[in-house]
């Protein structure tokens, strides 16, 4: 990340201010999501975290418009971008535009310019266009024709998939999934959430009357305090041990990345944030492990034809993996009250 993009995240906000937005978007997102508080807040996670969500699923649960539910409860940009297997990469990037009149080049910014960014159906696009999203999504910027431009903060894509129907779609290579921090699942609501539904929703769309109840700026000092949460050597030790179980693993032929270590931690910050909580427990990185590792790694054919997921075998791992016996708390010389979080007492589970 920029230097640039490290100075506008340079400030925090205070533990009330924390749980009373961060409470606002989850309450908000589940005016037109119901029954799926887990899921909502992993997404505003990522988010915290600096991340990008991948959300796969079957149709019609969801998915969309989780995603643009998330992005209409802050006041920022958004930008919805329909993958098709005719979407140029310049659609996505934008393009260099030659002006007779004063003999010179104009840049033409893309979908990508947004704060946040909605990619619906990302697989139905070509592999050339998939692969317009790597450097924006990993340096939040934008090369065309040479000059490099720079993505506001906070910066975040959304994308959505179908793993059931593949018919005129192009499976997302590992570089790409590797650039999501995380991948969700919806899944169909319980009964008592599909008649809140039909009540809520069978007049009319609830997101259309959506409002933000946050902007950007709020959301990068968010961003600044969940990367202020403490992380201790032994939390860190365990998060290198979780990852490279799946390395060791015989039942995967490809494990998980140093950059999923990274993320790992990051997304944990931004959940121990959500707990109200200055520092990560070793519970957070169980909690998140299959939804940050189980995309990146790959099974082997044994493994695939005994229909093993890759859910499964990380899940597997996490419980196989020792667990750190250590609070995580911060170190004695530092105020528990710093970015005006308190410590909770360790939650065990």
């Amino acid at each position: 990340m920029t230097q640039q993009i490290f100075q506008e995240l340079d400030g925090t906000v205070p533990q009330d201010e924390f749980r009373e937005v961060t409470s606002a978007v989850v309450a908000n997102i589940e005016q037109v999501i119901e029954g799926k508080t887990p899921t909502v807040r992993l997404a505003l996670a990522v988010l915290l975290a600096e991340g990008h969500l991948l959300i796969e699923d079957v149709p019609g649960v969801g998915k969309t418009k989780l995603a643009k539910a998330l992005a209409r409860s802050i006041d920022c940009t958004v930008r919805r971008i329909q993958f098709t297997p005719d979407l140029l990469p310049s659609d996505v990037t934008g393009v260099s535009v030659y002006h007779q009149e004063n003999h010179d080049f104009e840049f033409k910014p893309g979908a990508v310019f947004a704060n946040l960014v909605v990619g619906d159906e990302i697989n139905r696009a070509s592999p050339k266009t998939q692969s317009a999203l790597l450097e924006c999504m990993e340096e939040r910027q934008v090369t065309v024709d040479g000059v490099t431009y720079q993505l506001e903060a906070p910066f975040m894509v959304i994308a959505t998939q179908n793993p059931i129907e593949m018919e005129g779609t192009y499976p997302l290579p590992e570089a790409q999934r590797d650039r999501f921090t995380a991948r969700i699942a919806m899944g169909y609501p319980d009964v008592g959430a599909e008649l809140a539904m039909l009540d809520g929703h069978g007049g009319g769309d609830p997101l259309q009357a959506l409002l933000p109840v946050t902007d950007a700026e709020t959301v990068r000092r968010l961003i600044a305090t969940a990367r202020a949460i403490h992380v201790s050597d032994a939390v860190k030790q365990y998060a290198v041990a979780l990852v490279t179980a799946t390395r060791d693993c015989p039942e995967l032929r490809l494990g998980a990345s140093p950059r999923a270590t990274l993320q790992l931690l990051r997304t944990a910050r931004a959940i121990a944030a959500l707990d109200e909580r200055d520092y990560v427990l070793p519970d957070d990185l169980q909690q998140l492990a299959v939804p940050v590792l189980a995309h990146r790694v790959i099974p082997t054919a044994d493994a695939q034809l005994a229909g093993r997921d890759t859910d499964t075998i990380v899940g597997e791992l996490v419980r196989r993996v020792p667990v750190v016996e250590h609070h995580g708390l911060p170190p004695a010389g530092r105020p528990a009250e710093s970015n005006g979080h308190r410590p909770a007492a360790p939650r065990r589970g």
